[in-house]
């Protein structure tokens, strides 16, 4: 099976000022989002990564170039509109502190399943189109790349939060228990059996784990069962 890095774009200009960029063109990233791609980017550059995908959206070119740049410039670098921004529609450009008046913020919170956003997306849409498109993109890079394939997507919080909540079989009314910090790393390996989440929300450590180890004669790389007991961890040949 391959593994999917997801990695949340840097800090922009919007986060800085407590507005909601939504697919507003022209959000690049700050000082602080440009060292934070470039901090992400060196955690995975021990990674050899077959595949950088990312949002169209120009915060999440930028973060994925520095990825893409820290490994060579070998890896392919592909746009997928599936896991773009949500359209926040109406709410796109206003300030956070505004929005928090809303009624719809409050729903946004508790049910987000129920919210959609006016002249917008519902979230229940922005999390299917979202989950097809990594599920989609990971068989791909499995079967060109073979079941060590390591790959990233580079996306946005609530997209970013969505993916892992269908990944951990969390009913999206319960995403907001999650979080995503800019230029944050997290993982999830599809399985035949079910998706692993290997980390959520990471800022720091060592990487170098995700490269796979060597095929051994007659079987894949990876075992799709759960070790009883936890295991040994990825250090572990056998």
């Amino acid at each position: 099976m391959a593994t999917l890095i997801l990695v949340r774009h840097g800090r922009t200009t919007a986060n800085a000022s407590g507005t909601l960029a939504g697919r507003l063109p022209g959000v690049r990233l700050d000082e602080v989002g440009t060292a934070q791609a470039e901090r992400t980017a060196e955690r995975l550059a021990p990674v050899p990564l077959v595949g950088v995908v990312t949002s169209p959206l120009e915060r999440c070119r930028q973060t994925a170039k520095a990825v893409r740049a820290a490994q060579g410039g070998s890896p392919p670098l592909t746009s997928e509109r599936g896991i773009t921004e949500c359209d926040y529609g109406d709410w796109a450009g206003r300030p956070i502190k505004e929005l928090a008046k809303e009624k719809l913020w409050s729903l946004v919170q508790t049910q987000p399943s129920a919210a959609a956003f006016p002249g917008g997306e519902a979230m229940t849409a922005m999390q299917a189109r979202a989950v097809a498109a990594v599920r989609r993109l990971d068989a791909a890079f499995e079967a060109e790349h073979g079941p060590g394939a390591t790959w990233v997507a580079v996306s946005h919080g609530d997209v970013i939060k969505s993916v892992l909540a269908d990944a951990l079989g969390m009913h999206l009314d319960l995403f907001q228990r999650l979080h995503v910090d800019p230029a944050s790393v997290s993982i999830i390996r599809y399985t035949a059996t079910r998706p692993y989440v290997l980390a959520t929300n990471t800022h720091a450590g060592d990487l170098s784990w995700l490269a796979p180890p060597p095929r051994r004669k007659g079987r894949g790389s990876r075992s799709s069962d759960a070790v009883v007991g936890g295991g040994a961890g990825p250090s572990a040949t056998a």
